[in-house]
């Protein structure tokens, strides 16, 4: 397989992408990597790796886009559905999991470990509401202005916006009734995840 210096930072990409979100990048996010004025641009070189044999891919769908000898990945993913979880416990503890519930992988970005019932109205102006499932990726580490998953003392699990400021962190709620959140560095406090979507019954 004989590829041009282009068509390898493409398909370099693609893999950096799979390997770190779990899912191909779409092809608005390939023209901004490369800065590619028209989906065109992107569409031929994706079409130069498939006669390549680097990938495989329905047509026209990025997000189908899998890595030549990789194994097919399922389109859904069983997520456990994690209910309420007592102080102080990691928040995939056996005993806070109720059930697993198969989603469509492709609804969220990235690709999420959990999904975690809400409680309360502090994130309304999120788009978050009581008695939505949230889709979380489990990771220690976030970024300002993520909605995380935190674990805060006798509180337990809280969903917030993340607000950094040196090594200063604050919890903000999107909801003018409810107060900010300064964790107190005595207490059990630990970011569980990030926000990658939520599920919300009809």
């Amino acid at each position: 397989m004989t590829l041009t210096d282009r068509q390898q930072q493409v398909l370099d990409y693609l893999r950096q992408q799979i390997d770190t979100t779990g899912l191909p990048p779409t092809i608005h996010e390939l023209m901004q990597a490369f800065g590619w004025a028209s989906p065109r641009a992107a569409s031929k070189h994706l079409e130069a790796l498939i006669a390549a044999g680097a990938i495989e891919m329905a047509p026209h769908k990025a997000r189908t886009i899998q890595l030549a000898g990789a194994r097919r990945r399922p389109d859904t993913l069983e997520l456990p559905l994690v209910g309420r979880v007592a102080a102080g416990e990691p928040i995939l503890s056996d005993g806070s999991v109720e059930r697993t519930v198969a989603v469509d992988r492709w609804m969220f970005r990235p690709s999420p470990d959990f999904l975690l019932r809400v409680e309360g109205d502090s994130m309304i102006d999120d788009g978050i509401l009581d008695g939505d499932l949230v889709a979380g990726k489990a990771t220690p580490d976030a970024e300002h202005g993520q909605i995380v998953i935190a674990r805060l003392g006798d509180a337990g699990i809280t969903i917030k916006r993340l607000h950094k400021r040196g090594r200063t962190l604050r919890l903000l709620p999107r909801n003018p009734h409810h107060a900010p959140i300064d964790p107190d560095p005595t207490e059990d406090f630990a970011i569980e995840g990030i926000y990658c979507g939520l599920l919300r019954r009809a």
